[in-house]
């Protein structure tokens, strides 16, 4: 799922750095694929469970379960990871994979009659509080839109945002949702596609649906 963090430049196939066009010079974006992304699950996992407890995620997730889980991304063919680096320390990642991969965002498409092998997928883009609004996220989507074009196959990039009502009481009041930025990216939001996942929210044991809503971007244009 993409997060409110959502920010995905050039093919990757083992390992390619780019520098991030931002003030901190010493980050350092790079993608990953394959066996290379082993070494960087645990951080990944930390990563995850940090920023997915923000809002609008309010995820408790455990870090065996991420593990778990991101012990299966690896294993999906044309996946990529996109790691940002301060120094040797990873404080952001994005990942990628073909839509047929990723089994819980299947069914709106398929419900639609719409052909899921012409769709990568935009999954997850974490990042530490004070490394956002300096265009990483404009990285992070160049690289896994540029991974997709290279593979070759994609007609189409795709993600799914969580969706909840502006009167939701437990928005905060500095919350400002990434619509912009995501149209600005070419990506279209689809309300006649939504997904439907359960997690358990921050302070509760219970897992409760909530609905996620995709966006559609047409790689060729």
């Amino acid at each position: 799922m993409e997060n409110p963090f959502n920010y995905s430049h050039f093919p990757c196939s083992k390992n390619v750095s780019v520098k991030a066009s931002i003030p901190m010079t010493h980050l350092k974006v790079q993608g990953f694929t394959g066996d290379t992304v082993k070494p960087y699950i645990p951080d990944l996992a930390r990563l995850r469970r940090e920023v997915f407890r923000e809002y609008p995620y309010l995820y408790e997730g455990t870090v065996e379960y991420e593990e778990k889980y991101l012990k299966r991304f690896i294993q999906y063919p044309d996946a990529i990871l996109v790691l940002v680096f301060d120094g040797d320390r990873i404080v952001g990642a994005s990942t990628g994979s073909p839509l047929e991969y990723a089994h819980d965002f299947q069914a709106p498409l398929k419900n639609a009659g719409i052909n899921i092998a012409d769709y990568f997928y935009c999954g997850e883009s974490v990042l530490e509080k004070k490394y956002r609004g300096r265009g990483i996220g404009n990285q992070f989507f160049d690289l896994r839109e540029a991974h997709a074009k290279k593979i070759g196959r994609f007609r189409y990039s795709c993600f799914c945002a969580v969706d909840r009502p502006k009167s939701d009481p437990k928005r905060p009041v500095d919350y400002r949702p990434l619509d912009d930025f995501w149209g600005k990216r070419g990506y279209i939001k689809h309300p006649e596609l939504v997904a439907h996942l359960s997690w358990p929210e921050v302070g509760t044991e219970e897992e409760t649906e909530k609905p996620l809503v995709f966006w559609i971007k047409n790689l060729s244009e």
